[in-house]
């Protein structure tokens, strides 16, 4: 399997000329599932005994299995958190595989590791994080989250009082999904602030105030969200500031989306106060052009981070001789073996300069903006609430939930585009409404135009 033959050479020569018509296309098919049973009859077995070698199996990707995917960086693909890697991020994806560095500790993996704390060092820069605030790249806005909730927790438990006593943690019903699923994984209870707008400083004071002492006592960490997934909100985050540090509580911004907006100077007030959190999670493969998959968590004191996350064991003892002396990203955060994450943020970021992140940062919001004036217009649309970030919710008049999926089907079945429902709170209930996400500036105007009026 190791050897270097004729069969490697010509299978190494396909998957570059792949990657490389691939990231040439700036219009790429969008691609729809197909069914197990399908794609088992279109491929047969491809894990035998023998292998059916490296030709059969790539033509079999290339020519059946990869037209089943969708790719994240169609210009119509508006659903979800798309992503749209630089192609330079990309290339480097491939090197950083190629490389083969253990980007655990600093003894096998400097060179790359400094090259990933170049990128975190902007990504600090943007929060406004004073001294010695710093982070490390992990598999995404999930791990990130949970790594700092665990030294969040961690931190709390060391008081002697907070012995074998359950957390209780305070977010929004905005948060993101993996907010709640993350405290089911270290334990501990989750208190909603009933908002899918803004969660506010006044708000969180007055669901605080309506504990009683025994729960108080199990408040260990507020996280608010930096640009909600549905909707692109961004917390008080001030306000939040304020009253977690009144009550010393551990205050976590989860802006895995919405973090890419610090680098637009026309929203970049909109987190004010970002500055003053004890973590922050960013997501670089979703605003910030990265292949997938790379998340980031910053500390305002790593130290609490690494007495949380530093692992013990004798085969580990040599990481920490006087001779290996660096930065060890293994010790900030929820993972031991990880490959280096941040490489292709950095090469792209040191290929184009941080102005034209700032650039490609701006057209997000722009085509937000641009479809909520369609939208406005538009007869038969009306906005749910005014774009905010790159996020637009928006409703067809007199559709019913199963309108949207059908239309939406419809789309994606054709090839045309990949756009989907959302459910949006109102008094009366939730919602059935549609949602863009802009996060590809090779998106135009007129694809906005062409999938509002496939609504007609």
């Amino acid at each position: 399997m190791h050897d270097i033959d004729i069969e490697m050479v010509e299978m190494t020569l396909d998957v570059v000329k792949y990657a490389i018509n691939r990231i040439t296309k700036t219009n790429p098919e969008l691609g729809k599932p197909k069914t197990e049973a399908e794609l088992r009859a279109l491929v047969g077995e491809t894990v035998t005994n023998s292998g059916i070698g490296g030709e059969k199996a790539f033509e079999l990707f290339r020519d059946v299995l990869v037209k089943a995917t969708v790719p994240i960086d169609h210009p119509r693909h508006l659903a979800f958190v798309p992503a749209a890697p630089t192609r330079a991020a990309i290339l480097f994806d491939l090197v950083t595989s190629a490389s083969s560095i253990h980007g655990a500790y600093w003894m096998e993996g400097a060179g790359g590791i400094f090259c990933e704390n170049e990128a975190m060092q902007w990504l600090v820069s943007l929060t406004g994080m004073p001294k010695p605030a710093f982070g490390v790249f992990t598999s995404g806005g999930t791990a990130a989250n949970l790594s700092a909730l665990v030294a969040a927790r961690e931190k709390w438990r060391k008081d002697p009082k907070n012995k074998n006593i359950k957390g209780l943690m305070i977010t929004s019903i905005g948060a993101h999904s993996s907010i709640k699923a993350m405290a089911k994984v270290i334990d501990v209870d989750v208190l909603l602030v009933e908002t899918e707008d803004a969660m506010s400083g006044a708000g969180l004071q007055s669901v605080i105030n309506g504990l009683d002492a025994s729960e108080i006592a199990r408040v260990f960490v507020v996280v608010a969200t930096g640009g909600t997934t549905n909707a692109g909100i961004i917390d008080d985050l001030s306000g939040v500031a304020e009253v977690c540090e009144q009550a010393r509580l551990w205050f976590h911004v989860d802006a895995a989306y919405g973090g890419g907006a610090l680098a637009a100077k026309s929203v970049r007030h909109l987190f004010n106060g970002i500055e003053r959190a004890d973590s922050v999670t960013i997501d670089p493969h979703k605003w910030l052009f990265s292949p997938y998959d790379c998340g980031a968590v910053l500390y305002k004191n790593p130290e609490e981070a690494k007495e949380a996350h530093s692992q013990e064991g004798s085969y580990l003892e040599i990481f920490k001789d006087e001779g290996a002396h660096g930065f060890n990203p293994s010790d900030y955060q929820i993972q031991l073996t990880r490959r280096l994450r941040g490489l292709p943020l950095w090469y792209s970021l040191a290929t184009h300069g941080t102005e034209k992140y700032a650039w490609a940062v701006e057209e997000g919001i722009k085509l937000a903006n641009t479809a909520g004036k369609l939208i406005a217009a538009h007869p038969l649309l009306e906005l749910v609430r005014e774009p905010s970030l790159s996020c637009v919710l928006y409703r067809r008049k007199g559709w019913e939930p199963d309108d949207y999926r059908n239309w939406t089907y419809k789309n994606h079945e054709a090839g045309f585009a990949l756009v989907t429902p959302t459910k949006w709170k109102t008094a009366d209930g939730y919602e059935t409404v549609s949602r863009f996400c802009f996060i590809n500036p090779d998106t135009t105007e007129t694809d906005i135009r062409d999938i509002l009026n496939s609504m007609e």
